[in-house]
């Protein structure tokens, strides 16, 4: 087997885009429409588990009945119309934030992007997210010269159904002409992973403070981040060697290990 493209996650992979991003901006237009609640670290790793940020706000209002002070009428009125009221605010924001070089990205994503297009393979983005959030962060986190090296980039409304589904991962691999053993995806949380090794693609997880917590049984590979050869990743789970996450390393990923090659020899 040989690997032949790297399929990144964007929010929480690329980017701590949950903590610095998303849901300063989610408070931030709460505060501008005059609605009495705020999220905190705490709540908002819970409302991670609905990926797709109008989801998420439906799914505040159905399970935390929060006070919604004079707005609880016209919102419980057309509660899906105000939910894209809110996030399209929320999106503005965000815009805003990263524009202003507040969502870095996350140590080792440039470095392993370098690697892999040096040595032949293609990227993919592939997230729930969409365009609109996608877009800012392929101009001033990632830049343009790296956004150049990508042959494939998928978003949410592009699929019926979102991660932690395999639909944009099916749908990256049919752009990309690839089988998934030729991939490994890049993902930080559980939904993620449950999508990407759902389309058969080995997957490895580089945890952040939102998803830390949660169960990654069936990753290859769990890391605190992909590192640097100065700043080392911290591996959770499965085995790296060397300092950080490299292209060799992940080959390692799609290779039968060389006992099975030869227990198959000698079979044959």
């Amino acid at each position: 087997m040989t690997l032949r493209a790297l399929l990144f996650d964007l929010d929480g992979t690329l980017a701590d885009t949950e903590r610095l991003g998303h849901r300063p901006a989610y408070n931030r237009a709460f505060r501008k429409l005059g609605l009495p609640f705020r999220w905190g670290p705490k709540l908002y790793r819970k409302l991670l588990r609905h990926t797709g940020g109008k989801e998420r706000l439906l799914q505040y209002l159905k399970r935390y009945d929060p006070d919604l002070g004079e707005h609880r009428e016209p919102i419980h009125t057309d509660p899906r119309r105000w939910a894209s009221a809110v996030h399209a605010l929320k999106s503005r924001y965000f815009r805003r934030l990263v524009r202003r070089g507040r969502v870095p990205l996350r140590p080792g994503v440039a470095r392993l992007m370098g690697e892999a297009k040096t040595e032949g393979l293609r990227l993919a983005i592939v997230t729930s997210a969409s365009r609109s959030t996608l877009a800012p962060i392929l101009r001033h986190s990632l830049g343009a010269a790296l956004v150049r090296q990508f042959d494939v980039l998928v978003c949410g409304r592009e699929v019926e159904h979102k991660k932690p589904a395999p639909d944009l991962y099916l749908l990256a691999l049919a752009r990309l002409e690839l089988a998934a053993h030729e991939c490994v995806a890049i993902e930080d949380s559980q939904a993620g992973l449950a999508a990407a090794t759902a389309a058969g693609i080995a997957t490895v997880v580089t945890t952040n403070d939102n998803t830390a917590h949660e169960d990654f049984a069936g990753a290859r590979l769990v890391v605190d981040t992909l590192g640097e050869p100065e700043a080392a990743s911290a591996v959770l789970r499965g085995r790296l060697d060397g300092p950080c996450v490299t292209v060799p390393a992940l080959r390692t990923l799609v290779t039968p290990p060389a006992t099975a090659l030869r227990r198959a020899a000698r079979v044959a």
